[in-house]
């Protein structure tokens, strides 16, 4: 079955970036499970950014050839062999592109339509690179289609439980949108909020019953719980943000992250460099970072 953007009426699509290392190769067996649950197509990119012109040069000047150049031509097609045999119910493109990544997906991304990014992670070693002046970073934090971060322990697809961080914004109801072609409608989901401003609990359980009702009205979802984590005192000090969350996302067993990228929601306070180390553990689950909402 091939599914197609219903707004769109194009095929649905993945776009995965790769380096023919073990953590692009995991994001495309996560990403191909996807793709087997759902129809989505795979457009798999290899950026040469060590040069801005090897690759056209290599095809228009013989003089000039880059011999890594053919090498990553016959590395892709064996990465498509071994994926056309594990997958092979999947449709699948080789891109090449010369340049810096970021710009190169960005591009890719202005022309397709894609369903999201699947970009392969190092999990808690790699999360300062995820994060910090990195292609990746640029990435997540710009792009107008959904990314996900695939960390090298996550070999399984696995939706059972499903988090999304929640500040009853707007935003939040977009993500899940969002996330629909990848996730469907069929998994538990659990709203987890860190009362930063230690509000009253009765207050939030009445805004989080409104909240499921919107959900459940605007986005279909049924299976809802939620979660209120306090700040816990450490040593006289409240745990930082990335700590709280940390905590809620291993007490309720979650799967797979949703978090949403506007301007004054919680991921920008999860990208301060002084707490992003001790956000590991979101990067051991497979994150979904929401494209950004533009208002007119």
């Amino acid at each position: 079955m091939i599914k197609y953007n219903l707004k769109t009426d194009k095929m649905s699509k993945l776009l995965i970036p790769i380096d023919f290392s073990e953590y692009s190769e995991n994001a495309i067996r996560y990403a191909c499970q996807i793709a087997t649950a759902n129809g989505q197509s795979i457009d798999l990119v290899h950026v040469f950014s060590w040069h801005s012109n090897s690759y056209l040069n290599n095809q228009e000047e013989a003089t000039l050839n880059d011999p890594r150049v053919p090498e990553a031509e016959e590395q892709m097609e064996r990465t498509i062999n071994w994926l056309s045999q594990e997958f092979p119910g999947i449709s699948t493109q080789a891109l090449f592109r010369n340049g810096n990544l970021y710009e190169e997906i960005k591009s890719l991304t202005n022309q397709t339509p894609y369903d999201a990014v699947v970009m392969g992670t190092d999990g808690a070693s790699g999360l300062e690179a995820l994060f910090i002046g990195s292609n990746t970073y640029d990435t997540i934090l710009n792009t107008t289609t959904p990314v996900l971060a695939v960390p090298k322990s996550s070999q399984k697809f696995d939706k059972k439980h499903v988090g999304l961080l929640c500040n009853f914004k707007e935003a939040e109801l977009s993500a899940l949108e969002q996330a629909r072609p990848l996730l469907n409608d069929d998994y538990h989901l659990i709203l987890i909020h860190v009362n930063l401003n230690d509000r009253a609990i009765n207050e939030l359980d009445n805004e989080f019953k409104r909240w499921i009702e919107r959900i459940e009205t605007e986005i279909g979802l049924s299976d809802i719980s939620y979660v209120i984590k306090p700040q816990t005192l450490f040593a006289h000090q409240k745990e930082s943000l990335p700590d709280a969350i940390t905590a809620a996302l291993i007490d309720e067993h979650v799967d797979f992250l949703v978090i949403t990228k506007s301007r004054k929601n919680i991921f920008r306070k999860l990208i301060q460099p002084n707490v992003v180390k001790k956000l590991a553990f979101s990067m051991r689950i497979p994150t979904f970072f929401a494209r950004v909402l533009i208002k007119k």
